[in-house]
């Protein structure tokens, strides 16, 4: 017999190794059980008891009351007994943990593995064989057709019967992988027993990264992450140029708080397109929003009186406090934002205007009024001690990147906490069975882009700040791209109610930690338009290959 065979376990072998196993854990398994029997196992059953008497509504409260009054008394006994025990419990637990220490992996669990090693060497061995088998009947039935007919059709079977072995021998691996995940899950379903489901972190780790293993398909492991993976190599190489062409390390605390700092006020605009795209949509007009939040706010804001007209008019905000300033150019800002984006929300949602039209429409509005309203001049800085107020740098630290985290934050919880984030998933997921569930989706759609005005317009005051100013109708130019391959890059799908508030801050801080790199090492801007699209194109269609496969 050859050597690979002879590790093979039998049914009966492998049942042999774990026999003394089970019959030490079994003793000490009972003797836990005698000591739970009246602690813990009546602790559990008369909670239980108490919850379902407080939850029935067909006995009166007098009674009710006095069934928990009973069930109390014998919990608070119960409870005696199981602290009593807790001690020999705890040191039986311990002793099994031992025992499975020393014996599980070296007398069990090792020769189990190696078998399924020996069995995949088999199983590939038979595989060789069978389709030299195939190859071989094949060859001698070509040999003996002159037809071209019965030839064609025999290539046909030919294929067809190595297609059937290959599956063959894809279900015998699979069984063994079953084999061996059921060999190393069996110990823990042993501790699940003995413990009540409490395990260590070790225990809990160990069984994450079998089950990850054992789950693991490289395919969709490379939908998933293929395109990080790449750029993280595109972000490793940069760093390795960089010094070499400017002479300075890439990778700095003061690259990566400057890529954080500007990272901020693009996040908001992130997480406004993202419910959008959840939505199967998306916003042509964040560039032209932001240019406007940034004329309005630099207006408001600016320091002294405005050089600038709007419409003609000089506006002067000096005699209002600088902080009533601030906070009235973000008021601004963010009705001015959800005006319009209320606008595209309505038209989409009441005449199932497709996004790219109605927010296209926004764009060229807004920056047609803006344009025309300050005949294309910027409107110069903002008084400085505003961002002083509101961003200021504690020890080198710009706390701009606070503001951003707690948009993280509160919109995570819109989107996961609260009857309209889980409205929004469900409506982006599939709007009919949304509508029949009772979802309006009329108001969800509207909310969505209501929500994206808000984040919009809180963004383009931040980046009023950052800037000190510098408001005009071309700021914001090519940043719905930035923000949109952001988000299809964090992995949120435009197929509809697929992605997650964490991909998308990571999709932000690998753009905008990208197009640093870029600009450090001097490419100029219009080639970064070209690798924001390669970008883009490369995650939607991962993005639809992942749709592909599901389907």
């Amino acid at each position: 017999m050859p050597a690979n065979k002879t590790a093979i376990l039998s049914a009966d072998a492998e049942a042999a190794l774990l026999k003394p196993i089970d019959a030490y854990i079994d003793a000490i398994q009972d003797k836990i059980d005698a000591l739970r029997l009246e602690g813990t196992d009546k602790v559990i059953a008369l909670s239980s008891e108490i919850e379902s008497v407080k939850r029935d509504r067909s006995i009166s409260k007098q009674e009710a009351a006095e069934l928990v009054a009973g069930y109390t008394k014998e919990l608070e006994v119960a409870k005696s007994v199981e602290a009593a025990n807790k001690s020999q419990v705890d040191t039986l637990i311990v002793e099994a943990r031992a025992y499975l220490k020393d014996h599980y992996e070296a007398d069990y669990l090792s020769k189990v593995r190696a078998s399924c090693a020996a069995e995949k060497i088999v199983a590939k061995d038979n595989l060789d064989a069978a389709l030299a088998k195939l190859a071989k009947e094949h060859e001698d039935l070509l040999a003996g057709l002159a037809d071209s007919a019965e030839i064609k059709d025999e290539k046909i079977v030919y294929k067809n019967r190595q297609f059937d072995a290959k599956v063959n021998y894809q279900n015998e691996l699979q069984r063994i992988r079953d084999r061996a995940h059921d060999a190393f899950s069996f110990q823990y379903r042993i501790i699940d027993q003995l413990t009540m489901s409490k395990f260590t972190f070790q225990e809990n780790l160990a069984q994450r990264w079998e089950n990850y293993k054992y789950t693991f398909n490289a395919r969709t492991f490379l939908l998933n992450n293929g395109l990080y993976l790449a750029i993280l190599l595109i972000f490793i190489a940069l760093c390795i140029i960089t010094p070499v062409v400017k002479g300075s390390q890439l990778l700095t605390a003061s690259n990566v708080l400057n890529i954080l700092q500007q990272a901020s006020p693009r996040m908001f605009l992130a997480l406004g397109v993202a419910g959008l795209i959840l939505q199967s949509g998306t916003d042509l007009s964040i560039g032209r929003q932001v240019g406007m939040g940034m004329v309005a706010s630099t207006i408001i804001m600016h320091q002294g009186v405005n050089t600038g007209t709007f419409f003609g008019i000089v506006f002067d905000f000096t005699g209002l406090p600088v902080v009533a300033r601030a906070f009235l150019a973000l008021a601004v800002c963010i009705i001015l934002c959800t005006f319009f984006s209320a606008i595209a929300g309505f038209f989409t949602a009441k005449f199932k205007m497709h996004w790219f039209i109605s927010t296209m429409a926004n764009m060229l509005a807004i920056f047609g009024i803006v344009t025309y309203a300050t005949k294309g001049v910027s409107f110069g800085a903002i008084e400085p001690s505003i961002p002083a107020m509101f961003i200021p740098k504690i020890g080198g630290f710009p706390t701009i990147i606070l503001w951003a985290l707690a948009a993280i934050i509160i919109v995570w919880f819109i989107w996961n906490k609260t009857t309209f984030g889980k409205n929004m998933y469900a409506v982006g997921g599939n709007t009919e069975a949304a509508t029949v569930s009772g979802i309006n989706v009329f108001a969800v759609s509207i909310g969505v882009f209501i929500l994206a005005g808000i984040l919009y317009g809180f963004g383009a005051w931040l980046e009023s700040l950052r800037m000190v100013g510098s408001g005009s109708a071309a700021y914001g130019q090519g940043w719905e791209t930035d923000a949109i391959a952001a988000c299809v890059v964090g992995g949120v799908s435009f197929t509809g109610g697929i992605g997650k508030i964490s991909g998308v801050a990571i999709g932000v801080l690998i753009f905008t930690a990208l197009t640093y790199s870029l600009t450090i090492l001097g490419i100029d801007t219009n080639l970064q338009f070209v690798f924001s699209g390669i970008i883009i194109l490369l995650a939607v269609t991962l993005d639809c290959l992942k749709y592909v496969q599901k389907k």
